[in-house]
């Protein structure tokens, strides 16, 4: 093999090892609440063509079919339902539900982290990817993103537009507007006696009431389901939690050789 064919070779290598194959993308999922302070629920993931609208700030939650659960008990089946019956999801959009496995699981606890793999389907349709979970406890806090094209993982032609990072900060923390915020009015995951107190208003950043704050610290000294006491609150510019997507590498030299290489080359004499 002459000099050129060997470096060739090895260029391309490198660029399959780094190549999607089998459009599966890796997910890492990380809490970065601070040591005794608040949790996640499992977090919803749709990875889809950029039709399906998780939620609008500023509309009602009753809008999005499927939010309200997983904003007020952390339960993400009504959102998967609705996420099968879109458009997106009719048009091969994919999802999942990732729940932590350690700790406090399937909650996320503070610092934990969850990493799996996703087979996207079609990289040229699933193009964007859609998240939402619980903050907890609380009475409908959750994260999650209203532009369903705001994290775009592969381009037009299906080539991977990561690695990606999403640092999720307290500022990003919305209230759905289904309950009103009260530590001792049956937040969620908390031990606390209450009643529910129905709201009906649209959702909203947290952090723009002026009551916001106060509420959070209500919580500390309480307990929560799993025996947890919140002793830490989060704040505006804190940063919360962390997802991470990579392109899972092709096997070796198995990547030049499959439908998806980049290069085929021929052993010149």
């Amino acid at each position: 093999m002459n000099t050129i064919t060997t470096r060739a070779l090895t260029a391309a290598l490198v660029l399959g090892a780094g190549s999607t194959c089998a459009d599966t993308l890796t997910f890492t999922i990380e809490s970065t609440m601070p040591a005794g302070g608040f949790f996640f629920t499992p977090f919803w993931i749709g990875v889809h063509n950029g039709g399906f609208d998780t939620y609008n700030t500023g509309e009602l939650s009753s809008n999005f079919p499927g939010l309200t659960s997983l904003a007020e008990v952390g339960n993400t089946g009504p959102l998967s339902s609705s996420f099968s019956m879109s458009p997106a999801g009719v048009a091969g959009g994919v999802q999942t539900t990732a729940v932590a496995l350690d700790m406090d699981a399937p909650v996320f606890s503070p610092g934990e982290s969850t990493t799996f793999n996703l087979d996207i389907g079609d990289p040229a349709v699933n193009r964007y990817l859609s998240f939402a979970s619980m903050v907890v406890p609380s009475n409908d806090l959750f994260v999650g993103n209203d532009d369903p094209t705001a994290y775009m993982l592969f381009d037009n032609a299906g080539t991977f537009a990561g690695p990606l990072v999403i640092e999720i900060y307290g500022r990003d923390v919305r209230d759905n507007g289904t309950e009103v915020n009260s530590a001792t009015n049956d937040a969620a995951f908390s031990t606390n006696d209450g009643q529910a107190l129905p709201e009906s208003a649209a959702i909203r950043p947290f952090f723009t009431d002026a009551g916001d704050t106060d509420y959070l610290n209500s919580f500390i000294g309480s307990t929560t389901a799993n025996g947890a006491t919140i002793n830490s609150v989060f704040a505006e510019n804190d940063l919360i939690a962390r997802i991470t997507i990579n392109a899972v590498p092709a096997p070796g030299t198995v990547a030049l050789f499959s439908s998806c290489g980049l290069l085929a080359l021929r052993r010149r004499r």
